[in-house]
């Protein structure tokens, strides 16, 4: 993609928190590697895994709300066939996150 289409994602402004929180939640994840190979007990990593959990589900709300709030608001304004997409994709992605 180019430089333009990146531009044009509604997260772009927040880019800069949204990877700030993805390095936190990989460190998160080397720490709950360290503590099974430390043999720490299973409900101080379990303990962990649900804030990972957390962290990531919040990612993914942020993500949700500015794909909605952004894209899906553009395409709708601009009718036709590509806000029936939009709506669809965000459905799909909120389907996605609620089972998981």
């Amino acid at each position: 993609m180019t430089a333009d289409a990146h531009s044009q994602h509604g997260y772009i402004t927040s880019k800069d928190d949204y990877l700030k929180r993805l390095k936190r939640i990989e460190g998160q994840a080397r720490g709950l590697q360290r503590m099974v190979e430390e043999e720490q007990y299973c409900i101080d990593i379990l303990t962990q895994v649900s804030a990972m959990t957390k962290a990531l589900q919040s990612v993914a709300l942020g993500l949700l709300d500015e794909h909605l709030s952004h894209c899906v608001v553009q395409a709708a304004a601009a009718g036709g066939d590509e806000a029936e997409i939009k709506v669809k994709e965000a459905s799909e992605a909120i389907a996605r996150l609620v089972r998981s």
